[in-house]
């Protein structure tokens, strides 16, 4: 009785993944849209050619990402994107952490919106689309002015606030050992 049962449930088993395409091998062309190689480095390795505006950066914000982080990034529902102070102290509660409070490296801002962002539908902007919305939140946090570019060569270069933040590793005495930084 047993066995029978066992057979029956793996037959229903092997019929619904039939019928759900479980299994079913994707092609090159989909695979290559979720590969986001390289990965972007705090030197700007990894960048790809493009630039991006603040006045386009606003406009692809309130079409994609004001619905989740505010009309202005101050946060709901999810994390804020623009806050003070610059930058946060141990006292700082972590509800007001921001990209220009907190994050260390304006790359990174780069390679973390065109790989998680937009929620919900993640790596489906263009790679000019984030130089864009890069633009725009550096903007709002303080840390560029409204008509400065940013591409593959002037984002590295961004110094941002919290860059002091980050703790030396107590042997070496460098904040990352085993990568080089600029």
């Amino acid at each position: 009785m047993f066995r029978r049962i066992l057979l029956l449930v793996a037959l229903l088993g092997l019929a619904l993944g039939a019928r759900y395409n479980l299994g079913t091998p994707i092609t090159e062309e989909l695979a290559a849209q979720y590969d986001l190689r390289p990965v972007v480095l705090p030197d700007g390795r990894g960048l790809p050619p493009g630039e991006g505006k603040v006045e386009e950066g606003e406009r692809i914000y309130a079409e994609k990402c004001a619905s989740c982080h505010g009309a202005r990034g101050e946060g709901y529902p999810f994390n804020r994107l623009v806050a003070e102070p610059f930058p946060i102290t141990p006292d700082t509660e972590p509800v007001e952490y921001a990209i220009g409070n907190y994050w260390q490296y304006a790359t990174t801002l780069y390679d973390y919106i065109r790989r998680a962002m937009p929620f919900g539908a993640p790596g489906t902007l263009t790679d000019e689309e984030v130089y864009h919305l890069v633009a725009f939140l550096l903007y709002m946090n303080g840390i560029t002015e409204a008509d400065t570019p940013i591409n593959q060569k002037t984002l590295p270069q961004i110094r941002m606030p919290a860059r002091e933040l980050l703790d030396l590793d107590p042997e070496t005495k460098r904040r990352f050992p085993w990568i080089t930084l600029p």
